[in-house]
């Protein structure tokens, strides 16, 4: 089991960046894919990124080139470099973990989340 917690949000204006972290606890972190989702109001819970224990990288379209996704399980930490930040990428984001796999895009195949990091990018 795994506990997973976010931080580094806040407010940033367009074009600007902001680098998120998701803590883990946990000794078998290293056996964990670490996804990356968002939610705006209204709006479903929507897949950023994702990487595996080795480091394989998935990206949703419309972040690629702007985010990068990187771990360091020394530290038991995943991080979120979000570069070239819009308005449309105004949401709560949250890490969430599953035990081993594919850097799946699916939100129902990650068993663990956090509590969520709010991003507001203004224009």
């Amino acid at each position: 089991q795994v506990q997973l917690v976010e931080s580094g949000g806040g407010l940033v204006q367009a074009g600007g960046s902001l680098r998120l972290s998701c803590a883990a606890s946990g000794r078998t972190f290293g056996n964990y894919v670490i996804g990356w989702f968002r939610q705006a109001p209204g709006k479903e819970r929507e897949f950023v990124a994702a990487i595996t224990p080795t480091a394989g990288v998935t990206y949703y379209d419309s972040v690629r080139g702007r985010f990068s996704i990187s771990r360091d399980n020394a530290k038991n930490t995943v991080f979120l470099q979000m570069n070239s930040l819009k308005p449309e990428d105004t949401a709560v984001y949250y890490c969430a973990g599953r035990l081993a796999g594919i850097a799946t895009t699916d939100r129902y195949r990650y068993n663990y989340w956090g509590q969520g990091t709010q991003v507001t990018v203004s224009s």
